[in-house]
Formats: C-alpha cells, sequence, structure tokens
C-alpha cells in the first residue's frame, strides 16, 4: 500500500500548509549561520579569548533550551500556529534588539538579545517540526521532515553569505594580536566601527521576520492529525506526558543523541574558521583573508549538506531511517580521523566533506524519536529542541582546548576535534540501537 506524503487518512490535503511552514525552516537556517561566524568576530572586536567567544554560541543555544518545555505547553494549550506566530515575534524582538545593545558599546547586551531571538526560534522549531509530522500519514513522517528541513540549509547560506560579505569582509582588517597592542582610544574607534557594521544585517532579517509574521497571521492553517487526536481521543497530564516518554527508550535516548548531534554540527561549523585560519596563514595569507576563505569553504560546505540532505529524503524510501543513520555517522567519523590527523587541506576537503554525512541527522533522529507517539507528542518535540543544548556546552569544551594552544608540535585546533568525533560514536550507537529495536518488532 503506498503511503500519501501530504494527504492524511481523513483526506486532508496539506501541501499548501507544508510550504507555508517550510517557509520557516529557512528563516531559523538563517539565524543559526549567520551566528556561527560571530564567534570569531566577538573575540576579535572585544579582544576576547576564543573561549569568551563561544559565550555567542552560550547564549544562542540556551534560549532554546529554556523556552522548550513553555513552548510545548503553549501549544498544547493553543495549535501549532499559534506557536509559530509567538516565536516569529520572539525572533523578531531579538533581531531588533541588537540595535539598543550597539549603542551600549558592551558585550553581554549582545548575548541578551541572541536570548531573545532564540527563544522565538525554539517556538518556530517546538512548532513547526512536530507540525510537519502531523501533516499526513505517520508511515511518511520521517520522508516529510527531512523533505522540509532540506530547506533548512537554504536559509543557512544565506546566513553564511551575509556574514562573509556583509559582516566579516567588512570588519576592520587589522588582526587580533594588533588589536591586542591598541591603546583603548584607538581601540574604541575600530570597536564602534566593527559593532555597527555587524548589528545592520540583524535589524534588516528583524524588519523581515515582522513581514513573515503579518503574513503568517493572515493564512489558514488546518491543525494537524496529531492535533486532531488530542482533541478527540484521550488527554493526558504533563506528568503522564512525561512519564510515557521517559519509559521510552526510543524516545529517551533520541534526546541524547540529539545533544551531540546538534554540538557535533555547531562546533564543525563554527571552527571551521579557526581550523582553515591555521591551515591557510601557513601558506602565506594575513588573518582577513584566511579568515574569509574558510568561510568559503564553510559555504561550500553548506551546500553539499544542503545537496546531500535532498539525496538522504530519497534514499529514505528504500533504506530504513536508523540504518542510514547509522551509515552517515560512521562515514563521518572516518573524516574525522583525518580532520584531526592532518595539517593541511586534505583535513580541510574532510571537514567540508562532514557536512554530507550529518545532512540527514537531525529530522531523522527526531522523526525516530517521536514515532508512535501519541498526545505526548508534544512535551516529547520540546525535549528534542531542549537537547539543541549541545550546541551551547560542547562547543566551550571545544574553544577550551583551541586556547590550551599547541601540545607536542600538533595544533590544539585539530586535537580539539575529538568532541565532534565522540559526538559521532554516540550517534551510531543510536542507529545501532534503534535498528535493532525496529528488527525485533518485526
Amino acid at each position: 500500500m503506498k503511503h500519501s506524503l501530504f494527504r492524511s487518512s481523513s483526506g486532508t490535503n496539506y501541501i499548501v500548509p507544508f510550504i507555508i511552514v517550510t517557509s520557516c525552516f529557512a528563516l531559523w537556517g538563517f539565524a543559526n549561520d549567520i551566528t556561527n561566524p560571530m564567534v570569531k568576530a566577538f573575540s576579535k572586536i572585544f579582544r576576547m579569548t576564543v573561549t569568551e567567544g563561544t559565550l555567542v554560541q552560550v547564549a544562542f543555544y540556551g534560549g532554546y533550551f529554556a523556552m522548550a518545555v513553555p513552548a510545548a505547553l503553549f501549544i498544547k494549550r493553543f495549535s501549532y500556529k499559534s506557536g509559530i506566530l509567538t516565536g516569529l515575534a520572539l525572533y523578531a524582538t531579538g533581531a531588533l534588539a541588537f540595535i539598543p545593545a550597539r549603542m551600549t558599546g558592551s558585550y553581554y547586551p549582545f548575548l541578551c538579545a541572541y536570548f531573545v531571538l532564540t527563544c522565538g526560534l525554539s517556538f518556530l522549531e517546538t512548532s513547526a517540526n512536530p507540525y510537519i509530522l502531523s501533516m499526513g500519514d505517520e508511515k511518511t513522517s520521517t520522508r516529510r521532515l527531512n523533505l522540509a528541513q532540506a530547506f533548512n540549509p537554504v536559509g543557512s547560506l544565506l546566513g553564511m553569505f551575509v556574514a562573509m560579505n556583509f559582516i566579516q569582509a567588512r570588519l576592520h582588517p587589522m588582526s587580533s594580536a594588533e588589536r591586542n597592542s591598541l591603546d583603548d582610544e584607538t581601540f574604541n574607534v575600530i570597536k564602534d566601527s566593527d559593532l555597527s557594521i555587524l548589528v545592520t544585517p540583524y535589524a534588516w532579517i528583524g524588519v523581515f521576520i515582522l513581514f513573515v509574521f503579518l503574513v503568517m497571521l493572515s493564512c489558514k492553517m488546518p491543525r494537524g492529525e496529531r492535533e486532531l487526536e488530542g482533541k478527540t481521543g484521550e488527554h493526558l497530564s504533563t506528568r503522564d506526558a512525561l512519564r510515557r516518554l521517559y519509559i521510552n527508550k526510543k524516545y529517551r535516548e533520541g534526546v541524547v543523541a540529539q545533544f551531540f548531534y546538534v554540538g557535533l554540527q555547531i562546533t564543525c561549523w563554527t571552527f571551521i574558521i579557526q581550523y582553515g585560519t591555521g591551515i591557510f596563514t601557513r601558506e602565506g595569507l594575513t588573518e582577513k583573508s584566511a579568515e574569509i576563505l574558510s568561510q568559503k569553504y564553510n559555504i561550500v560546505a553548506m551546500v553539499l549538506f544542503c545537496a546531500s540532505r535532498f539525496v538522504c529524503t530519497f534514499l529514505l524510501k528504500y533504506i530504513h531511517p536508523s540504518k542510514l543513520l547509522m551509515s552517515l555517522a560512521t562515514s563521518g567519523g572516518i573524516l574525522m580521523l583525518v580532520v584531526i590527523g592532518f595539517e593541511s587541506r586534505i583535513g580541510m576537503y574532510c571537514l567540508v566533506g562532514v557536512s554530507a554525512c550529518m545532512s540527514l541527522m537531525f529530522p531523522t533522529i527526531y522523526g525516530i524519536a517521536l514515532g508512535g507517539l501519541g498526545e505526548e507528542v508534544k512535551l516529547g518535540s520540546a525535549g528534542l529542541i531542549m537537547a539543541i543544548l549541545g550546541g551551547s556546552l560542547l562547543p566551550p569544551l571545544q574553544a577550551l582546548i583551541i586556547d590550551a594552544g599547541i601540545n607536542s608540535g600538533h595544533s590544539t585546533v585539530n586535537l580539539s576535534f575529538i568532541v565532534p568525533l565522540i559526538s559521532f560514536i554516540v550517534i551510531i550507537m543510536y542507529g545501532k540501537r534503534t535498528l535493532k529495536l525496529y528488527e525485533n518488532e518485526q
């Protein structure tokens, strides 16, 4: 029996709502990947260490963690559409908050702005992901989410492009070492100029998100199949829903796997700048030129990520999600060993190639973990969004290794990629365990 991708068992056609909601996937992709290069940018602008710069990621992904459960409870009371609208409103507020943060000239108001912005993204992802899963037959839910998530890198590519051409390329070319030697007056002049450049793209995206909010507000969105089940079927208390989720091994381990996956993704895309800068400065480039070239490699990685997601969505028609997840994680782990071992462009090529292996992972882990859930799916979605905290905790861990300097003649930038290597191992184990569960159920 052929299962429809966009039509429910009751006959509801979700193709138009699918297209509208999928546009939101690109919006948070933009926010994620304009932010990754800002770790390096803020470190230079405020004369900070790499570890201090990663507070950007702590604030960014901390917002995801803090707001996921409130978002789930909000959606449970109202609807997926209400959750999406709230997310867009907070997204716009956080982006526009960069303007007053710039006026202070301090680092920490920017962190507050990032936190508010990602509280919005938490609402968006907690709403949009399970909504997409419920737009049709459950048998095709993982494929449907992979297809929607395939448009996330489109926004990511735009974010990288904006970061490279409208922020990194326009910042003062003075290196970090040169900035550290400046007197306070000269330093503050350069800092104020750089902050003005950095803020402008965020202000414009804030205005654009307000426009998207108005469009979404005017659109009629049918309830998903699982929402309808919640209205007509059993009504679980929050406590009962949490109990069901906790005893569900596939879900519980899925949260752990998602934590490590998001950390893996963010560390690879954040520290590719440091990795490439080390390689290209040894080849004779200036620090700024090396950073821009590294960001170009990052864009190539994202293009590969995007293309691979479409390929993987097709492969899911023929290969079980757990098996494909395990295979790609194994390939990624092998590439990461080369990244650690080589201080040359060979390592850079492998770091770019890792993105092809990562493309499948977020939506597939999400779909596997939520598969078979009923009324508890909304809180389940919140747990998986909270797992995005991995993007907040693992980058500072990797940064601490980088800040250690040189160890036994081998760059600690290279050695720091043991953090994403461990993440790949965790994902391999999850793919293997869920495949075994699936085979035992047959």
